[in-house]
Formats: C-alpha cells, structure tokens, sequence
C-alpha cells in the first residue's frame, strides 16, 4: 500500500464536500502538471490511502483521510470546453491528464496545521516540508502516516 498527501482549496473542494458526495466517493480531477500527472496514471492503487490536506486557507493542513477507489485513468474534464479544466491542447489518442477517484474514509478530530508538521522535527524529510515544493499530490512514506496520524 502507497500514502499520498493530497491538496484542495476548501472554497473549492474541502473533506466535508467529499463526506456530502453519493457514495461519499468523487473524482479527483483538475491535475494539471506532469509530475502529479505521472504519480496519478502510474503509482497510484486501489486501496492506497491518501491525506486530505486544505490549501490556500487561513490554516492549511491536514482534515481527513481519504482512500483512493479507482486507480488512474483519463481526465476527461480536459476534453470538455465548458469544464476550467479544458485543455485545448491533450489529444483523444495521447492523453495528457489522468485523475483517479476518491472514497471518504474520515474527518480527523482537529486540522494538523502546516506549522505543526514544519515543528515535529520526526517530519523534517517530509516532502510537504521540503523548500519550494508547491505539488499538488506528494507520497507520504509509513514512517510519516503514523507519525502524523498519532498527532491527531
């Protein structure tokens, strides 16, 4: 099994809307860099289980966790001229996004805010924590997912 870190903005996409979701299960769609495009199509399983971490927020940090349900597959948001997530330029034949679907699985008692995960010095190899590193979705090795879950 793989751990993942995976940001939304609240005022877009936050834990409680996916609790609300049919199924409570959603597409996580909208990636749009190479990288997390590559961790999405490749590394990603059903099964894995992957942080919900709020972005872009008066107190970013983690608010739940999540397992991924449908492993990656084409995001076809990046088709649709009528979704923010078109891309003119991804081909039918060499598809450039993928996305992979998400179960709700809890909300945790409290936010394990940034500057909690930047004070435990267990952490300080965190790719999270890492200068510069602005990614969207990141893995979390067994070490990190423990140690942040006992933060709860």
């Amino acid at each position: 099994m793989n751990y993942w870190l995976m940001k939304s903005e609240p005022d877009t996409f936050s834990i409680d809307d996916l609790q609300q979701r049919p199924d409570k299960t959603e597409i996580w769609d909208g990636v749009r860099n190479y990288q997390v495009r590559n961790m999405l199509r490749d590394a990603m399983k059903a099964g894995d289980l992957a942080f919900f971490y709020h972005s872009s927020c008066k107190v970013p940090g983690i608010v739940g966790v999540m397992k991924i349900v449908k492993p990656g597959y084409i995001d076809n948001s990046a088709f649709d001229p009528t979704s923010k997530y078109y891309d003119p330029k991804n081909k039918q034949k060499n598809p450039s996004w993928y996305c992979v679907d998400v179960k709700f699985v809890k909300k945790l008692k409290r936010t394990i805010s940034l500057n909690e995960l930047k004070t435990n010095p267990a952490l300080n190899q965190m790719q999270l924590l890492k200068k510069g590193n602005r990614l969207s979705i990141m893995p979390i090795n067994s070490i990190e997912w423990q140690i942040i879950l006992d933060m709860e």
